[in-house]
């Protein structure tokens, strides 16, 4: 196996290599060599051909990947949210998710929180066992480690509509207060986990997010006014009028514990 460790930011831990704290998508391009180098070329459909097949089905229980690389590859990210971000992003667009990714965090983390990592991430991202999971990603290609939010762009209240397959977890014409929504990951189908947003920001005895709207499907769709888009802590640089959170037609080979 080729391990790679990335560094991503200051840490005590050691790295292979050293990136700024959220590598930009060109600062991850040497990832390309990587996959070609263990994987020449690829015998498995493409994604285009996936999709042009006339019998596509809603995926089910997330799979181990079909190619067989000439030697398997494990990145170690380790840092942030953002940064398990960015290089799931960019191994997802140039199609490689064969790719064994661990993480170890190195800041408040919803992936730790979600995948049991926030303690011994270090030793789990060698040691691990390899489990695939849902990849979910947005309308604009990014991949989504360990959140994402909606919420309006200046934090009021939305106007518009949410909607995770074909039940509607927010509307604005509710007479209730709608300040977005808030999706992780899920490990297994179908893949999102939506709960509406009811505070603009937590404190003693108030609560940030209903756990009674919890909601799962394979999609989030939003449409309204004024919407900011935010994965793994990053936003997007301007606001939206609408935007899809979907599967991906690949699954994350993710390292978990044993």
């Amino acid at each position: 196996m080729q391990l790679v460790s990335l560094g991503c930011g200051a840490s005590s831990f050691p790295a292979d290599l050293d990136l700024p704290e959220i590598p930009s998508q060109r600062d991850l391009r040497f990832l390309e060599g990587i996959a070609r180098a263990a994987l020449p070329e690829d015998p498995t459909p493409s994604l285009e051909e996936i999709q042009r097949q006339p019998d596509v089905k809603p995926l089910g229980a997330p799979q181990p990947a079909p190619q067989r690389p000439l030697r398997d590859v494990r990145l170690v990210v380790i840092g942030s949210d953002a940064a398990l971000s960015a290089v799931i992003t960019r191994l997802m667009r140039q199609d490689d998710m064969w790719i064994q990714i661990a993480y170890v965090p190195t800041s408040p983390s919803a992936v730790a929180q979600n995948l049991g990592l926030e303690k011994d991430a270090f030793h789990i991202a060698h040691n691990g066992s390899l489990t695939p999971m849902p990849l979910i990603r947005d309308d604009a290609g990014i991949a989504v480690a360990g959140s994402a939010k909606i919420t309006e762009w200046d934090g009021g209240e939305i106007t518009g509509e949410i909607i995770v397959d074909d039940h509607v977890l927010l509307h604005s014409e509710q007479q209730v207060a709608n300040f977005g929504a808030r999706l992780v990951p899920l490990r297994d189908a179908p893949g999102i986990a939506a709960v509406k947003k009811v505070n603009t920001k937590s404190g003693f005895l108030r609560k940030e997010y209903d756990p009674r709207t919890l909601t799962t499907g394979r999609a989030l769709q939003v449409g309204g006014q004024n919407l900011r888009i935010t994965i793994d802590g990053v936003s997007r640089k301007r606001p939206v009028e609408r935007a899809t959170f979907y599967r991906h037609l690949r699954d994350v080979q993710f390292v978990l514990p044993t």
